[in-house]
């Protein structure tokens, strides 16, 4: 055993808890690929859950201040967010490839290796970012028109849409630092740093946006203002971390040039990411475009209750980053049977997790609501909405876990067929058919919605049992 089994063995149940916790919270120098799975998944995910929830938190931040501004304002939050799911993809893509390296090289014993891997998927960040900021920015009235915003949004408004787009590097950089965290199993910085933008957003928010004591009045522009503020923050204390070796890698002035060999790797890797991170958030702006031919209520309605169903769904990507975590660093030390039994734990916590929270918005769903707005043609929309796609919680709990251990083993081709098969041949077609051709308006896209998360979890199970991702070299 060593010093934390021989802890937790001589302690009582309640003791043994309290310490994970503890370790959890105070930065834990436990070896992942050894020891008691279910503790080393908690004391993982604990850290992480938490970083999924304050990173959701912007979002709902910014729609409970911008909703007092009226369904134009709310609505132009939700186009908005609809068009950052692209830079979000692309960063989720090459998170991918820095926690599977990262991870990988970290089991082997090689922070030499994790720390070069970190530097590479930085480096294509900041250059990705440069091209979505200026392209965004300068076309953001364009985008939002394709969109199918309305005369009232293209205005004022769209200066939102500008500032967010345009200052794009600070969510692209704050999600690779954080993944790379993860990868060496230091997940505790990156919860703590979105502990702290989060407190700037809440801060800045109300201030900008209502023009607050010295601060001028912006309206729905002050929210980006706010998020943009606090993202960057977050960024820059991240970077010290790496850069004076705090952490458990340490990027030193040799890491910051780009090695053929590892960004290759890490291309491969993002590239494939991608394209599956694209084919489930393409999908979205797709159900979007479907939601806006119904009007700004129903378009606003819908981005009250996404954004409430993210908020709970974020922090269950946690338990599937600690799944991922967990089967990179495994497989790295050679103990794939370890990684499997991993991701079936962290999935069953999972079910758990989501289950309770499905039950509380289906049954609470109207006073949850509330909290946005009290105009009672969006309240309606926002409430199918939570109703209906929380119903299928229990079933996406185990599809994260799922597809996430599959990236963590670097087989990325595996989800990115599921997602192609399931979002696109699957659930817009049924969403385009409930919708408009059945007359079930929004709520048939938020029941295609649900199914489709469904079927992932269903064929991700069936796929993960054949074990080919335990062969998959990074």
């Amino acid at each position: 055993m060593n010093g934390h089994e021989l802890t937790e063995a001589r302690s009582s149940p309640l003791a043994r808890a309290w310490a994970l916790v503890r370790e959890a919270l105070g930065r834990s120098t436990r070896d992942f690929t050894e020891g008691d799975i279910g503790h080393s998944i908690v004391v993982l995910a604990i850290p992480m859950v938490m970083e999924m929830s304050m990173e959701s938190l912007f979002a709902v931040v910014d729609v409970f201040f911008v909703a007092r501004l009226g369904a134009d304002a709310v609505a132009t939050v939700g186009l908005t967010e609809s068009m950052l799911a692209i830079v979000y993809s692309v960063a989720v893509a090459l998170c991918i490839g820095a926690t599977a390296t990262v991870s990988r090289r970290i089991g082997e014993k090689d922070p030499e290796g994790a720390a070069q891997a970190a530097a590479q998927v930085i480096l294509l960040g900041i250059i990705v970012s440069a091209v979505f900021g200026v392209v965004g920015a300068m076309n953001a009235r364009r985008l939002l028109a394709l969109m199918g915003a309305s005369p009232s949004i293209l205005g004022y408004n769209a200066r939102f849409t500008m500032v967010m787009l345009g200052g794009n590097a600070c969510i692209m950089l704050l999600f690779l630092q954080n993944a790379i965290f993860r990868g060496t199993g230091d997940a505790t910085v990156a919860m703590r740093v979105l502990w702290l933008a989060n407190g700037i957003n809440l801060v800045l928010d109300p201030c900008f946006i209502f023009g607050l004591g010295p601060f001028p009045e912006l309206g729905v522009v002050g929210a980006s203002v706010a998020t943009t503020t606090g993202r960057s923050t977050a960024v820059l204390i991240q970077l010290w971390v790496l850069l004076s070796g705090g952490g458990r890698i340490h990027i030193q002035r040799r890491h910051l040039r780009i090695i053929p060999s590892v960004m290759w790797n890490m291309c491969r890797l993002s590239g494939t990411g991608l394209l599956q991170i694209l084919l489930q958030t393409t999908s979205w702006i797709g159900l979007v475009r479907v939601i806006s031919m119904f009007g700004s209520a129903a378009m606003a309605g819908y981005t009250i209750g996404i954004r409430t169903i993210l908020f709970a769904l974020l922090p269950s990507w946690g338990l599937g980053n600690a799944a991922a975590t967990m089967v990179g660093q495994a497989l790295g030390a050679g103990k794939p049977e370890r990684a499997e039994r991993a991701v079936w734990t962290a999935g069953f916590y999972n079910v758990v997790f989501l289950g309770c929270v499905g039950v509380l918005f289906v049954t609470f769903a109207p006073s949850i609501v509330a909290i946005y707005t009290s105009d009672p043609v969006i309240a309606g929309h926002a409430i199918n909405c939570l109703r209906i796609v929380a119903s299928g919680y229990v079933f996406y709990a185990y599809g994260m876990v799922l597809t996430q251990s599959f990236n963590g083993a670097g087989d990325t081709w595996t989800p990115t067929w599921i997602n192609f098969c399931c979002f696109w041949l699957w659930e817009i077609p049924l969403a385009w058919l409930l919708a408009l051709k059945l007359g079930m308006g929004p709520r048939g896209v938020y029941i295609a919605i649900t199914v489709a998360f469904s079927t992932v979890a269903v064929v991700s199970a069936i796929l993960f049992r054949r074990g080919h991702w335990k062969l998959k070299r990074v």
